[in-house]
């Protein structure tokens, strides 16, 4: 169902993906949009590992908007996290790593479960104003303007280049 990587010698292990997937800050969300054409947008996002799965990506945003559109038209998304970049002018290359993760989005509706999804967002990105996340999550529950999705990942591959593939080769890993 998913394409092998073409050039497989610079594929990551799963293990590698969920710890860039963990770390990164940000991704990029792609999604079918509207005639026909491409979405993509970036988003803030957290990831869990799951127990026998690939694990999940969520995030939290509008309840309205090209996005949450696109997600109940098809549920079907890529997500992308670019973990290095470093540009090398000279050999006219990059140093880079990344994850591209597949999988079905879903909105989530249960009060809980948002909850759930939108404490964990804070966490990671509001780590030491616990409170203050926290209370916002009531409001916006209490409000009804709490909107959170979640990515079952179905297939999830990484990559890294050529130059990071050599130097860890010298260096024995």
């Amino acid at each position: 169902m998913f394409r092998e990587m073409r050039r497989f010698r610079q594929q990551i292990s799963r293990e590698e993906c969920a710890e860039i997937l963990r770390r990164a800050s940000s991704g990029v969300l792609g999604l079918h949009g509207d005639d026909g054409y491409p979405y993509t947008v970036p988003v803030s996002f957290v990831y869990e590992a799951g127990g026998d799965g690939l694990g999940t990506i969520g995030f939290h945003c509008a309840k309205v908007g090209h996005k949450i559109d696109a997600i109940r038209r098809n549920e079907k998304v890529s997500f992308t996290v670019i973990d290095r970049d470093e540009v090398m002018p000279k050999e006219r290359t990059t140093k880079f790593a990344s994850v591209i993760a597949f999988g079905r989005a879903r909105i989530i509706e249960d009060e809980d479960e948002l909850r759930r999804a939108a404490n964990a967002v804070g966490a990671k990105y509001s780590r030491g104003f616990e409170d203050l996340y926290m209370q916002e999550t009531e409001d916006t529950i209490r409000n009804g303007t709490l909107c959170c999705v979640e990515i079952t990942i179905d297939h999830m591959t990484g990559k890294i280049g050529r130059q990071l593939l050599l130097e860890r080769q010298r260096a024995g890993q």
